[in-house]
This record gives structure tokens, sequence and C-alpha cells, in this order.
């Protein structure tokens, strides 16, 4: 047997193997950065003295709004990734809240994105972003409440509403 024939008929089944990872990997990213997003949020509102003199000190606007909102969102942001929750959803503000910690708190790893990349992802936002952004691109995967809500709605709705729709395009 050719390599090529070879290739033809064990490529589809190393795809399917690999794609049977994918909830799996995004379940392991929601669970760990959600409750790491849930640990930074409680962590500033337990002494919220500390962000707003730290948002003070970086001369961002409205600090004691912006150190409660930051606050608020990473705590009950985490808390949505972890179960899975309006995933997507709250992905996006977590995402703009952790570019603009790259942007006022670590801004040289920013700029330094192509001539020093390791400067830029051991920043402490990068993980933080990276994953909500994962979480924000291909969903919660299926073990998730959004996954729960989808199937649920689904049935009440009728097969039909899910035919023809692209994944990416699904709650």
């Amino acid at each position: 047997m050719s390599i090529l024939a070879t290739s033809r008929r064990y490529y589809p089944l190393l795809l399917r193997a690999l794609n049977s990872l994918e909830s799996p990997l995004l379940l392991l990213v929601r669970l760990y950065w959600g409750w790491q997003f849930w640990q930074a949020g409680w962590g500033k509102l337990q002494d919220i003295s500390k962000p707003i003199g730290f948002f003070t000190q970086l001369g961002i606007p409205f600090p004691v709004f912006n150190a409660w909102l930051v606050s608020l969102l990473e705590c009950f942001g985490g808390i949505l990734l972890f179960v899975g929750l309006a995933s997507r959803l709250i992905s996006i503000p977590l995402v703009i809240d952790m570019t603009v910690a790259y942007l006022t708190a670590d801004r040289e790893a920013l700029k330094s994105i192509f001539a020093e990349p390791g400067k830029f992802y051991g920043a402490d936002p990068y993980t933080f972003w990276f994953a909500a952004l994962l979480i924000m691109i291909f969903g919660p995967g299926s073990f998730s409440l959004d996954h729960l809500l989808r199937r649920y709605l689904g049935r009440r709705d009728g097969p039909a509403s899910e035919v023809g729709t692209p994944v990416s395009t699904r709650l």
C-alpha cells in the first residue's frame, strides 16, 4: 500500500479522533480560566481600594467606576465561563478587558508582540486574553449549559431550526 493510499484511508480517522477532543479541551479551558477570572475578580472585590489606586496610578478615567466594573466583570464573567452559560457573549467584554489591561498596564509587552514575542505572551493578561478569545471564537463546547439550552430549545422549536445553520452561528 502506498503512502498516498494509507493517508487517504487513515487521515479521516485521525481527523475524527482529533475533532472528538474539541469539547473536552474547551471544557478544560472554560473550567480553568473561568476559575482564574473569578479568583481575579473576587480578589479585587475583597479590597476594592487596591484596584482603584492602581487604576488611578495608570491614569484610567473614572477609576472607581472602572475598578468596580472590571472586578464584577471578571468575577461574574468567570462564573459564566466556568458553567458555560452565555459563554460567547461574556467572552467579548472579557477579551476587551484583557486588551485594555495590555494597553494600560502592559503596554511594553504589547508593543513587543513581533520584536520580542516572549515578552508579549509572558505578560499577565495574555493567558486570560487568549482563553477568552478561544471561547469567543469556538464557543463553549458540548459540555456546557449553553449546549444543553440549545438542545432544549432545539427540541421545543423542532429539529428543523438547526438544520443548515453553521455551528459557529449557533448559541
